[in-house]
């Protein structure tokens, strides 16, 4: 047993047939202990923070130091930042009836995944919480448009997200196309805009980030390949994988780069935390995939099954359920392993959000 541990233990426990994703098992938990033979000021960033501990193991280790990181009260406190920004940042005006299209969609909940991840990398290279809320929230502002988009009836024909109406539904096609537009537009003004104590060159490249992110390079071009798998016999793992880094990990990949240049990482750092976002990105998919054909739509807050009835490609059809939990353990392994050149308790937030991404039920 190292000397420094991570213990998860049972708040979020996930379906106990869904994933079984850790070295050693434990059970899901908010709260993440993190254990030291050694004072803290003194803990090396070369600690291994990848064990995983039951309650029996960590019993049997002599503490000197122990430092909890409460998961569940950061996930609601930096979420509840991201909800106070993005709420003030589209008020109503007008003309009202766009602006009530936009605020529909965008303060519809949601888990704020890649607002707390631009957050979360942000202060890990020793940015703040302040410096990162414009990016974090155009971040948002952009795959609100996308979900607006794609649950078009000229995508994915979708009547159903968050447990709502989709926007197209409420507000028409024509409204629901211009809300998403307008939310695209007005992300990059954000950032440009409300950002302060960052360099205009660090602005721009992160404008530039987030804009091939979404581009003919990044989401669109994952949508494009998508839509034209629909109902083809020969998909392979090959063009899955481009179809979902670009479509999904492309925008969660920025997530973090954004926060990584915000709060003045430098580039051996922003690299080492695109590579962990690209992974979690496909994590994100692979467990988007299995949660489609073994939860309802009533757990899931969206229709259920609509890729099987769609004839797409996912990873379960491809590599079936036990496989694909299988790729989603090596990509949980190698996101953990971008983090290892970190202090890892401020790297605390990103591997709790790792699990979270692997572990959640909706």
């Amino acid at each position: 047993m190292t000397s420094a541990n991570l213990m998860l233990n049972t708040t979020l426990s996930p379906h106990p047939s869904l994933f079984h994703t850790l070295p050693k098992r434990g059970r899901l938990d908010s709260k993440l202990v993190l254990f030291s033979t050694t004072p803290l000021p003194s803990l090396s960033a070369s600690l291994s923070v990848s064990v995983v501990t039951t309650k029996e193991d960590t019993a049997t280790v002599t503490v000197t130091t122990e430092e909890i990181f409460d998961f569940e009260d950061y996930m609601v406190r930096k979420a509840n930042k991201v909800n106070q920004a993005l709420d003030a940042a589209i008020a109503l005006r007008d003309p009202e009836k766009i602006h009530q299209a936009m605020r529909y969609s965008l303060l519809a909940g949601g888990k704020r995944v890649r607002p707390l991840l631009c957050i979360a990398a942000c202060e890990l290279v020793g940015g703040t919480e302040e410096t990162a809320i414009p990016s974090a929230c155009a971040v948002e502002m952009i795959h609100t448009m996308s979900l607006i988009h794609d649950d078009l009836p000229c995508m994915d024909n979708d009547d159903l997200r968050r447990g709502k109406p989709t926007n197209h539904k409420v507000f028409g096609e024509d409204v629901a196309v211009l809300a998403g537009d307008a939310l695209l537009a007005f992300a990059f003004e954000h950032i440009a805009v409300s950002t302060k104590g960052v360099s205009p060159a660090r602005v721009v490249r992160a404008i530039a980030e987030l804009a091939k992110s979404i581009g003919g390079e990044g989401l669109v071009a994952g949508q494009v390949v998508d839509l034209d798998s629909e109902g083809l016999a020969n998909v392979g793992l090959e063009r899955l994988e481009f179809i979902h880094l670009h479509k999904t990990a492309a925008l969660l990949e920025a997530a973090v780069v954004l926060g990584a240049i915000m709060g003045g990482g430098n580039d051996k750092e922003v690299e080492k935390l695109r590579k962990f976002a690209r992974s979690i990105g496909l994590l994100f998919q692979v467990v988007d995939d299995i949660l489609d054909v073994t939860k309802t739509s009533e757990e899931l807050g969206k229709t259920a099954g609509k890729d099987l009835v769609a004839d797409k490609v996912t990873y379960p059809k491809l590599l079936g359920i036990q496989e694909s939990k299988e790729f989603a353990d090596k990509l949980i392994e190698d996101a953990k392993a971008q983090l290892a050149a970190f202090d890892f308790r401020k790297a605390a937030p990103l591997y709790a959000l790792t699990n979270y991404i692997a572990h959640r039920q909706n």
